[in-house]
């Protein structure tokens, strides 16, 4: 499966099973762990267990192994690892404690300017 294709497949099943605030951040050439991070929120622990669960299935449906995943007994924020996608899944506390959208948005330029004390 292409990546385009995955990360269709992603945005269908978190918005199937109604996730909200989807956002989808394109790090290549930010990191060499993945191509696309897709951000999305759920109303509850349940609801974040929900819906990293359906990402898996609607994957595994679709002849495709996860790489793996990570926060399943928690709920709070659940990593699902795709390869090329990974998709977090996040209560909105954690999702605004962590704020990953500001992390893996960073401009690599604006580091190079010097702090003014």
């Amino acid at each position: 499966m292409q990546t385009e294709q995955l990360r269709e497949l992603v945005h269908s099943a978190l918005e199937d099973i109604k996730a909200r605030d989807i956002t989808e951040i394109d790090v290549r050439g930010k990191s060499s762990v993945t191509d696309y991070m897709v951000i999305a929120s759920g109303t509850s622990k349940r609801h974040v267990m929900s819906v990293a669960q359906e990402v898996l299935d609607k994957v595994k449906a679709s002849g495709l192994q996860p790489v793996g995943t990570e926060g399943q007994a928690v709920g709070d924020w659940i990593l699902v690892d795709l390869g090329d996608v990974i998709v977090h899944v996040m209560m909105p506390d954690a999702r605004s404690f962590y704020d990953l959208e500001r992390l893996w948005r960073f401009d690599a330029e604006d580091s190079a300017e010097p702090v003014q004390e």
